[in-house]
């Protein structure tokens, strides 16, 4: 096999301090001799002519010595397989390559590696919402002491439901979740150098746009008589809704909200710390519509933002008739659509009348008013 040997070396071993560093090499020419014993599948090496003179106790010196060295780069040639044969292009069965045990595990550890992956979740998801809720309805304690006064019984309920919806929107999120980081599912990308910069605006209005979308026509559905009465009326049992009930939703209705950024992932590229702020929107908006007061300036909401953004006081209006307003972040649905009644008024407020007569103007109620509230 054209192996050197130093008949002088006094090393036990069987070979020279010196001729370490050829080590690899001698693994290397091991590897050619067992690959051509071997092509279709590995087998453990068996005693060459060459080892079993080892037991010869009359060879010489020599052949001992080179037998020594045989045998300690069979055992470096060994360790290499264990630790990465890949890239020799040597293919053993899986049973034998612990590196390809991890990465197909059977179907049960699969399964229960998702199952995990759901129940964590759904316990962020639950979280997420008692922190956005909980803070939200504080700071309305804080801002409007008794604005939720009588209001313990509903607002119990509206957290009960919002923890069954959280199970439901904590499911496929876990699913999808544990693809992406197993099997490479999605189009979410963790390198911000993968797209132009000039794109991460660009896919965070995309998915906002496309979830206000789905949720402006899966509302307009649920307001259908027979569909309200199984999917929607357990969000509207909150007269007036609370902090509390950004969540409180039939399992129908959970599911269709639930499975629209599952979905978008595997259509449209996203960065993943912008798919972090487009669900952070998605939680801020979904309590502050439903606060029952207007935690943003008045600018934002009565000014030129206003006439294509929602907030509370177009939410709430949709409270008041049911039969309107239907969007979700943006009003461009509810305008194109004759389906935008204007801004809501809020009881505790002072300038209610005031709110009242900025709603009737500048194109902000007129649609509907006329009669183009639709279902």
């Amino acid at each position: 096999m054209g192996l050197h040997c130093d008949a002088k070396s006094d090393d036990p071993s069987g070979y020279d301090d010196r001729n370490k560093s050829n080590d690899r090499q001698l693994a290397i020419v091991d590897f050619v001799f067992v690959s051509e014993r071997s092509h279709d599948h590995f087998e453990p090496l068996k005693p060459s002519p060459v080892e079993r003179y080892e037991e010869d106790s009359s060879k010489s010196d020599m052949t001992q010595k080179c037998v020594g060295a045989r045998h300690q780069a069979t055992l470096q040639f060994n360790a290499m397989c264990e630790s990465d044969v890949g890239h020799l292009g040597f293919d053993p069965p899986a049973s034998r390559h612990p590196t390809r045990d991890r990465l197909n595990p059977p179907p049960v550890t699969i399964a229960l590696a998702i199952l995990a992956s759901a129940l964590a979740m759904t316990f962020i998801v639950g979280v997420r919402y008692l922190l956005a809720s909980g803070g939200f309805a504080f700071a309305t304690r804080v801002k409007h002491p008794g604005l939720y006064a009588g209001l313990d019984k509903q607002m119990w309920r509206e957290v009960r439901w919002s923890l069954y919806s959280a199970a439901i929107y904590g499911i496929p999120a876990g699913v999808v979740a544990w693809g992406w980081q197993n099997r490479g599912w999605t189009q979410i990308y963790t390198d911000i150098h993968a797209m132009p910069l000039w794109y991460l605006p660009v896919s965070v209005f995309a998915y906002l746009f496309a979830h206000d979308t789905w949720f402006y026509w899966t509302h307009r559905w649920m307001h259908i008589p027979r569909w309200f009465r199984i999917a929607h009326a357990v969000h509207h049992a909150s007269r007036p809704p609370t902090a509390w009930a950004a969540m409180s939703f039939h399992p129908i209705e959970a599911l269709t909200g639930a499975i629209v950024i599952p979905a978008l992932v595997f259509l449209i590229p996203i960065h993943v710390a912008a798919l972090g702020f487009v669900l952070t929107v998605m939680t801020v908006m979904g309590v502050t519509n439903h606060m029952g007061w207007e935690v943003f300036p008045r600018f934002i909401w009565d000014g030129p933002l206003g006439r294509w953004l929602i907030t509370a006081s177009h939410h709430q209006r949709h409270h008041e008739r049911y039969g309107c307003n239907y969007g979700l972040y943006f009003r461009f649905w509810d305008r194109l659509c004759r389906t935008d009644a204007g801004l809501g008024q809020f009881a505790h407020r002072a300038d209610a009348a005031i709110l009242s007569a900025a709603g009737r103007g500048a194109d902000r109620g007129g649609d509907a008013q006329r009669g183009g509230a639709g279902t």
